[in-house]
């Protein structure tokens, strides 16, 4: 059975966001609640898979084959929406198997998965590699990793429309940026696209520099045609992709405390408190108004609480987290 584009155009309130810190500097916040439009099928993942489907079931693709690690947010939207909208799902999974909550939801999705080891991974970005899938999934669209690419941004690129249309329903006339987590400049990229220039993109890098999310960033531009310009990138990773530390799970749990916003360690945490930094710091003029991009990833939020605690657990008695 071919892909078929789903009729399904998910919807993301707006709501204003305040904390002690962003009043204190005049800062008014509000966030654009990606992690309400589905259940399963959440966050920014949607968005950036939209323009991937369509053109799946353009060439009359059977189905869509992608690539993720175990605790994949990208994988996860891909099988949910694969059993939501009748088409299947392949799944090609970084390092050995194991069971992970995302795992369990893959499978019960009906995702085929092929685990790759970590050495087969790092091989995605070469040539040749998509070849083997192709002779045993010939009728299978190639996503890349993470939903990324021009056709990604493109999907996000409707998070400015979705925006704009709630900004009455706060009393804003108009808005001074937008400020979301980066993992891999997709997403950011679709909000560059949209504005054309009108107003900044701040992006909270969710891992090392080093890892080219400038670069695809730069990419993406370069393939729709446009300046390298309108963003800029700030470090938020804390010294590695899903690394949590004891301040940023405490500045996590105080949020969500004072503003009943869910977050995960991943990514939501990390840009948030790095826009409290920013905004403690003077970086934005009081009466200064902020679209926070609340990314999703929540499904993946006990995983990394685990995973945190687990570290901790390792600690040789009388370490200290500095």
């Amino acid at each position: 059975m071919a892909v078929v584009f789903p009729a399904w155009t998910p919807s993301a309130p707006l709501q204003p966001l305040s904390f002690d810190w962003s009043s204190a500097a005049a800062v008014e916040l509000a966030v654009l609640r990606l992690d309400l439009i589905d259940p399963l099928i959440s966050g920014n993942k949607w968005f950036k898979l939209a323009h991937h489907l369509l053109s799946a079931a353009a060439v009359g693709a059977e189905g869509l084959i992608s690539l993720g690690g175990a605790h994949s947010n990208h994988l996860h939207a891909l099988a949910a929406a694969g059993r939501r909208f009748n088409f299947a799902t392949v799944g090609l999974l970084r390092g050995e198997p194991q069971d992970t909550p995302t795992i369990a939801d893959l499978q019960a999705c009906g995702m085929q998965l092929h685990w790759l080891g970590y050495g087969g991974y790092r091989t995605r970005h070469q040539p040749g590699f998509w070849e083997q899938w192709h002779e045993r999934y010939p009728d299978f669209y190639p996503v890349p990793e993470g939903g990324g690419g021009l056709p990604g941004a493109q999907g996000c690129a409707a998070l400015l429309t979705q925006a704009r249309q709630q900004l009455a329903s706060l009393g804003w006339a108009d808005y001074d940026g937008w400020w979301l987590a980066a993992g891999t400049g997709t997403t950011l990229a679709g909000l560059l696209l949209a504005e054309a220039g009108e107003h900044p993109v701040y992006g909270a890098l969710a891992v090392p520099a080093n890892h080219g999310v400038q670069q695809q960033v730069q990419a993406i531009l370069h393939a729709a045609g446009r300046p390298d310009s309108g963003y800029q990138l700030l470090d938020a990773s804390r010294a590695g992709f899903a690394k949590a530390d004891a301040e940023l799970i405490d500045f996590m749990r105080a949020s969500e405390a004072a503003s009943g916003l869910p977050l995960e360690p991943v990514y939501s945490a990390k840009a948030l408190m790095a826009l409290r930094r920013q905004v403690e710091a003077g970086y934005f003029a009081r009466g200064s108004r902020l679209l926070f991009v609340h990314t999703g990833g929540l499904q993946g939020r006990q995983a990394a609480l685990s995973r945190y605690q687990q570290a901790c657990s390792a600690q040789p008695a009388g370490y200290t987290d500095s």
